[in-house]
């Protein structure tokens, strides 16, 4: 196969000390828009709190009847709130300014890449960032108030809930984020595919040992043990498992194409 043209290539080659001065660069942009998505979500950091504890409270209002119809959040040390809010402006100045900073990343590498390269880099960027941001919804929206109506229906007259800040907020994030990280599984398969370490037909013939994984990976992943929210995560990762078989055919079929042609 013939070496990709060095046209294909933007004009001009960068120095070492040229590339380290573009990477400082491309790195205070960055942190300038984490600090202001940071400074922009503080302000919204209470509401943020309070969205995430929606699903908590949907959950709560269905054991009302032993715990009682309104629900208190606690925290251990005077300092907590405090930093939970940061906590929460943190994560979310991330989610805020990781396009920007994903952008400056990408101007940093894509000059040394070919086009089609390029292009490739493209939609993986976006394909990652939509199956991350999809695993997440997913989990805030369809597992999160299933697991907590799991773990208070441990609640009754001699055990009584007690809530802290902290260790809410730890737990929902962790557990976004796990969605999130699961999600990204097709992207993985994509990419794996691309460079010709998998093929559709070992992924195949894998099928019957990913479920089992899959189940696995749902008892050590989500912080219960009900069935319910082990089956919520793993038949998601097998559906997107089987459909990432489709992605590497594709890969595949386009491969020995062009290698026939």
């Amino acid at each position: 196969m013939a070496e990709p043209a060095e046209s294909e290539l933007d004009d001009g080659r960068m120095p070492f000390l040229a590339h380290l001065r573009e990477l400082r660069i491309r790195l205070r942009n960055a942190a300038a828009f984490f600090l202001i998505g940071f400074v922009g979500a503080w302000f919204f950091a209470e509401d943020i709190y309070a969205w995430l504890r929606v699903p908590l409270e949907d959950a709560w209002a269905q054991h009302s009847d032993r715990l009682g119809k309104d629900i208190t959040m606690h925290f251990g040390s005077i300092v907590e709130p405090f930093w939970v809010y940061i906590s929460v402006a943190l994560w979310a100045g991330i989610f805020v300014s990781s396009p920007f900073s994903f952008f400056q990343i990408w101007k940093f590498v894509a000059p040394g890449l070919y086009k089609r390269e390029r292009s490739t880099g493209v939609v993986f960027a976006i394909a990652s960032a939509i199956c991350f941001i999809s695993g997440a919804a997913f989990c805030y929206y369809f597992v999160l108030e299933q697991l907590f109506v799991f773990l208070l229906s441990y609640a009754n007259e001699k055990t009584q809930a007690t809530l802290f800040l902290r260790e809410y907020f730890d737990l929902t994030r962790n557990m976004m984020l796990a969605f999130g990280a699961v999600f990204e599984l097709p992207v993985l398969i994509y990419f794996l595919a691309k460079i010709g370490l998998v093929t559709h037909r070992g992924l195949w013939r894998f099928n019957r040992w990913f479920v089992v994984i899959a189940f696995i990976v749902g008892a050590v992943l989500t912080p219960s043990p009900d069935v319910v929210t082990q089956v919520m995560m793993a038949v998601p990762m097998i559906i997107l498992y089987n459909l990432s078989i489709i992605v590497a055919w594709v890969v595949v079929r386009n491969r020995e194409k062009s290698v026939a042609a």
